[in-house]
């Protein structure tokens, strides 16, 4: 059987002191009114005015126009191969300037509907968006049949028509028919 550990060099665990306001379990004592000690109530507003979004959405636009896609492309000259990057527009979306600015997309449906000072500039942004994916669409340099169904602007046809075929014979009298 091993030798018992021995603990007689280990020192005892030292006491946290109380924080004012509170016992030494860390509960509140009576009267205590230390939550009111707190300067705002809540979470500071991520972004307090209109300009401060406009700003934050201003900086995700110039982050999609100077941060393209690049696509690898194999260019042959005079015999020679080699790969060069060519540079593709960057589809602006609601989900990447959301991201951008550190918000989900339920927050920016949210701020649509109890946010009416913030409601202007929610719309210009969308409206942003919406214009650069449609020029880019219209221009070839996104995929249109994407940004189409993305916009809402897909060719929709029903195929549920109701249509009655009626097959009638008709039995023509014959030479050998007498």
């Amino acid at each position: 059987m091993p030798p018992k550990k021995t603990t007689a060099n280990k020192a005892p665990a030292k006491k946290k002191a109380p924080q004012k306001g509170r016992d030494e379990k860390g509960k509140f004592l009576p009267g205590s009114r230390f939550w009111e000690a707190r300067s705002s109530h809540g979470r500071n507003p991520k972004f307090e005015n209109p300009d401060d979004l406009w700003s934050a959405c201003c900086e995700y636009f110039d982050w999609v126009e100077a941060n393209p896609l690049y696509e690898d492309k194999l260019v042959t000259f005079q015999g020679f191969a080699s790969h060069e990057p060519v540079a593709k527009m960057r589809a602006m979306t609601l989900a990447g300037l959301c991201f951008f600015i550190d918000i989900s997309r339920k927050q920016w449906t949210e701020w649509r509907e109890s946010r009416p000072d913030l409601g202007d500039v929610i719309s210009r942004a969308e409206d942003v968006i919406y214009q650069q994916k449609f020029a880019g669409a219209a221009s070839d340099l996104l995929n249109a049949n994407i940004i189409s169904r993305d916009l809402g602007l897909a060719d929709k046809s029903d195929v549920n028509s109701q249509t009655t075929v009626t097959f009638n014979t008709v039995y023509e009298a014959g030479p050998d028919d007498e």
